[in-house]
């Protein structure tokens, strides 16, 4: 049997910055649209998960990323969860790594260790890997207000080639469920994957 083929591969970043609900919706329309995904969790990220949403997720990231692959319906071979410092996974190089990395919801810690080149984890190694090589970075932060710091990492990332995609929902839509305002912003950030999707109409249509 042929294996499946998908239109592309993103990695896929969840942090510990509020919003876990973002990276979570956002997983599972990237796996909808037939993407392959490859997912990197912070240890932060599985704290704000546990306590932001209904969801428990299992220790290990093999376990893990079973649940995740069964609860959104991902194809065989679509899902993959990397443990935070596999330096031998694909993304952690240039000649491995896809072309789109995503961080939603992103840290300011982790703004600012990427801004920075820390490459700590593998979350971090990632980013670096997606600056020096010129690929799609977009990075979603959710954080209110901005600091100084917060101000000058976006801005030194944004210089790098990197997209600042704040998680800050429009209201244009009239929106009725937390939900609508999550969908707001994982629209923007298909749109910026140049992955079609119908949770947003563009301006103009209804």
């Amino acid at each position: 049997m042929a294996e499946p083929t998908f239109h592309k591969t993103v990695t896929l970043a969840i942090t510990g910055a509020s919003g876990a609900q973002y990276g979570l919706r956002l997983l599972q329309c990237l796996l909808a649209a037939r993407v392959r995904v490859w997912l990197l969790l912070s240890d932060a990220a599985r704290v704000v998960i546990d306590t932001e949403t209904e969801l428990t997720l299992p220790e290990g990231e093999a376990d893990t990323g079973r649940f995740l692959a069964e609860l959104y319906g991902a194809e065989a071979g679509q899902l993959t969860l990397f443990e935070k410092r596999d330096w031998f996974s694909p993304v952690a190089s240039g000649t491995g790594a896809a072309s789109s990395l995503v961080i939603c919801p992103a840290s300011g810690g982790t703004l600012s260790a990427i801004a920075y080149g820390a490459s700590n984890n593998l979350i971090e190694r990632a980013a670096d890997v997606a600056l020096k090589e010129r690929r799609q970075l977009i990075l979603v932060p959710r954080e209110a207000p901005y600091s100084e710091i917060h101000l000058e990492n976006m801005l030194k990332l944004t210089r790098m080639g990197a997209v600042i995609l704040p998680a800050s929902p429009g209201f244009y839509q009239k929106p009725q469920t937390v939900e609508d305002l999550v969908d707001f912003v994982v629209a923007r950030i298909l749109s910026q994957l140049d992955i079609e999707q119908t949770l947003l109409p563009a301006w103009g249509q209804s």
